[in-house]
């Protein structure tokens, strides 16, 4: 594909991914100078169309960043009202009181939001601005100046055969260049990790940590709707097998966010996280809250967990890295979009200032600094030991330790000092020999779905004679090797059903594919212990068409 003649657009910041990273780096870009080009490329078939989040959100990005937002109508309407915190056990509950919590855990002056149309009245104020957009533009390639600097990005390129090939209706997209190029891919993006590879980026730095993320939206009983409310679960039913809990937020319209996340450093391989979440919902508490509702949206999204020791480099030669591409959440607060609006906020100022100095292409020291010394920095730090005293010790342990040790970073020290995350994700993967298959109950249709039916609720599409955008290294790899060792883990920690083993009577098992149903969660890339699959960018548009998530 080398040989390809493609046109050059030229604009003085690219940025790739419409999620609050992005737009708040081209929002900041076009107030401090709206002479500046800037250019916003959103694979997603429309801004908001691949963003899934919680999400209770502290507006102190959007505060920063658009002061006036309530005048200008943003998306905003819920304020929470109630914060509750729960132990579940299987048939019963005990309530966490938030008094002994930190000052940083309190939800009051939050909101409750779909970050989709949160994101969607961001790409209104870009525009507004003079910010192009353009949705549906997958990036697909980086493009390297003459001395190895980031100078841009492929985007567009359509028609390819399911091989690779020039098909009849081939378009070979375009490269946009830019002084700088901003990725704001969101978690595990395809050239954020391509970037952080070859500049070397997390080099002295502990490994990213990750999350799955699943929810659903429930319309539920009038009678039952509490608007405001919050609600976060740990233990039944992950127990001992995994990290995690759940989230339930009431917003308006009757409609309630049910959402369950699984640590993906789990051991078991047997573990299946989608039926995890499926089970959850048939505890007495969410059980009597659905009864009578009716499901309406699905999706799944990794969520980055390492936090502040797990931070890569954020610059190289022409290029910075957003939000989630860098990995920002603060995970006792479940909380990254703040921080997403924050970085993009930094990262805008610091190529305004480079820009407006005759600079381009070069690292923009000034935003590193900014992220790890400014307001993210201080909010990662706080909570740096949480996660990985959850880790090493188990859940009760850490909702001492972690409690006690955020109790001391807020008058500015820490027992602990830094505690370390050790393996990956991929690597915490126990053989499957060494511990037990787990039994799932059968959903019920009503409150629990199978994993095919819940995925066209997430009405994703992908073009079929494409090529798949999920590669293997080795083809070889996943019935040689994770069958016979991790009993086939893809077939469980994928929660949209893409990948199968299909045995048939005297013949090997096959590895199927299902890349059409694919949410682009990036678990597959993040969690497979042979790190065999490889998550890339299908052609613009494809994937998952979230109305609110």
């Amino acid at each position: 594909m080398a040989e390809i003649e493609r046109e050059a657009m030229e604009y003085d910041v690219v940025i790739v991914g419409a999620g609050p990273a992005g737009l708040s780096a081209a929002i900041r870009l076009k107030q401090l100078d709206s002479d500046l080009d800037v250019v916003v490329l959103e694979k997603g078939s429309e801004v908001g169309a691949h963003i899934l989040s919680g999400a209770v959100l502290d507006p102190v990005g959007l505060d920063a960043l658009i002061p006036d937002w309530k005048e200008k109508g943003a998306p905003l309407n819920v304020p929470v009202t109630e914060d509750n915190f729960y132990m579940l056990g299987e048939a019963g509950r005990i309530r966490v009181p938030n008094w002994p919590m930190p000052p940083l855990m309190n939800n009051h002056g939050n909101y409750i939001v779909s970050m989709g149309n949160v994101c969607r009245w961001m790409a209104e104020q870009a525009e507004a601005l003079g910010v192009e957009i353009f949705p549906g533009m997958a990036c697909s390639q980086i493009v390297y100046g003459d001395d190895g600097e980031v100078k841009g990005v492929v985007a567009g390129e359509f028609g390819l055969n399911p091989d690779g090939t020039p098909g009849d209706g081939y378009e070979p997209g375009m490269e946009l260049h830019g002084k700088y190029v901003f990725l704001g891919e969101g978690v595990r993006g395809s050239l954020s990790k391509e970037v952080i590879e070859k500049f070397d980026l997390s080099k002295g730095k502990e490994p990213q940590k990750f999350g799955l993320g699943m929810k659903e939206i429930w319309e539920i009983d009038p009678e039952k709707h509490r608007e405001g409310t919050v609600t976060h679960t740990m233990g039944w039913p992950l127990g001992s097998n995994a990290g995690g809990g759940s989230f339930i937020y009431h917003l308006e319209n009757n409609q309630v966010y049910v959402g369950f996340v699984v640590h993906l450093n789990y051991e078991n391989p047997h573990l299946y996280p989608y039926m995890e979440f499926q089970r959850f919902k048939h505890h007495p508490m969410v059980a009597e809250l659905l009864k009578g509702g009716k499901r309406v949206a699905y999706g799944a999204r990794a969520i980055s967990e390492g936090g502040y020791q797990s931070m890569p480099k954020m610059v190289a030669p022409g290029v910075a890295l957003l939000g989630c591409s860098v990995g920002m959440v603060n995970v006792p607060r479940i909380k990254g979009n703040h921080n997403a609006m924050l970085s993009g906020k930094a990262a805008a100022e610091a190529a305004h200032a480079a820009i407006k100095a005759g600079r381009a292409s070069d690292e923009l020291t000034a935003y590193e600094t900014e992220v790890r010394d400014g307001a993210i920095g201080k909010d990662l730090k706080k909570v740096r030991n949480v996660k990985p005293l959850w880790s090493k010790y188990g859940l009760t342990a850490s909702l001492t330790l972690g409690g006690f040790d955020m109790w001391t970073n807020t008058l500015g020290f820490s027992l602990f000092g830094t505690v370390g995350h050790g393996k990956s994700d991929a690597e915490a993967t126990g053989k499957a020999k060494d511990h037990k298959p787990i039994d799932y109950p059968k959903p019920d249709g009503k409150l629990s779905f199978d994993r095919l039916t819940n995925v066209s609720f997430a009405m994703t599409n992908h073009e079929e004679s494409q090529p798949a955008h999920l590669k293997l290294k080795d083809p070889s790899v996943p019935v040689s090797v994770n069958l016979p060792k991790y009993a086939g883990p893809s077939a469980r920690y994928c929660p949209a059903g893409v990948y199968e083993f299909v045995e048939e009577e005297g013949k090997d098992a096959r590895f199927v594919i299902n890349f059409q149903n694919c949410v682009h969660c990036k678990t597959c890339d993040i969690k497979d212990p042979s790190q065999n699959i490889v998550w890339t960018t299908p052609q613009g548009g494809d994937g998952p068409n979230y109305p609110n998530m």
